[in-house]
């Protein structure tokens, strides 16, 4: 498990956007610029939350499409109990392991009520969810595929065990940033930097910004203001 932030940086990391993040560990250059953050196959399901969600990976795989396999909720104790032992606030990330993804089916507002009971905060999956108005209403953030209405023969194993979820490899206790702009993972050896590069991130595009909008805008200007 990668060590954990204050709470005071977690709060911290919650007041910037999830783009500026993506755009803040870029200059650490801990991996290349086109790893670490989902694509537009994982949404915010509840994109007029104003509040990002922050938060620990608890990692599981799902199946809920092969068919007649059998359901076994004891199974699912592998994944309570991770995130039971996991840092606060944590997010559960479930592989989607069956056969046809775009019928998947991996929480609803009961599973939702327990991973609000054990100090989770949202669900990410490259699969499917349900019972969306009665999920935000628990306070929870939904990444995934998208809506699906029946539960198929869920079944969640493997918690735990390095996932990856839409092309992004996510471990247990990776810190998770994601709004309504998409997901990203910061690296664990940079997330006590990365507020202080948002700062940056953000004082550099209002002066590119404020510039563009002026009367005094030229490309010319521009390329000087970028030091080209």
């Amino acid at each position: 498990m990668p060590a954990t932030l204050t709470d005071a940086q977690l709060e911290e990391l919650k007041t910037f956007d999830s783009a500026t993040i993506a755009n803040a560990i870029e200059p650490f250059r801990v991996r290349d610029q086109t790893l670490g953050y989902v694509g537009s196959n994982v949404r915010a399901l509840f994109p007029n939350k104003t509040e990002p969600m922050v938060g620990y990976a608890v990692t599981a795989k799902g199946d809920s499409t092969t068919y007649a396999r059998r359901r076994d909720p004891a199974l699912q104790f592998g994944l309570w109990e991770a995130l039971e032992a996991s840092p606060n606030p944590c997010v559960v990330v479930i592989q989607d392991a069956g056969n046809n993804p775009s019928k998947s089916c991996h929480c609803g507002d009961v599973m939702g009520t327990l991973i609000r009971a054990l100090g989770g905060i949202g669900l990410v999956t490259d699969g499917g969810v349900r019972d969306l108005p009665e999920v935000e209403d628990l306070g929870l953030h939904y990444f995934a595929r998208g809506p699906v209405v029946a539960h198929g023969t869920a079944v969640i194993y493997d918690a735990g065990e390095p996932v990856v979820i839409d092309g992004v490899p996510i471990q247990t206790g990776d810190l998770l940033h994601g709004d309504v702009n998409g997901l990203v993972v910061i690296p664990s050896e940079i997330a006590g930097e990365v507020a202080d590069a948002a700062r940056e991130v953000i004082a550099d595009e209002t002066r590119r910004k404020e510039f563009a909008a002026s009367p005094e805008f030229t490309l010319q200007g521009y390329r000087k203001l970028l030091g080209l």
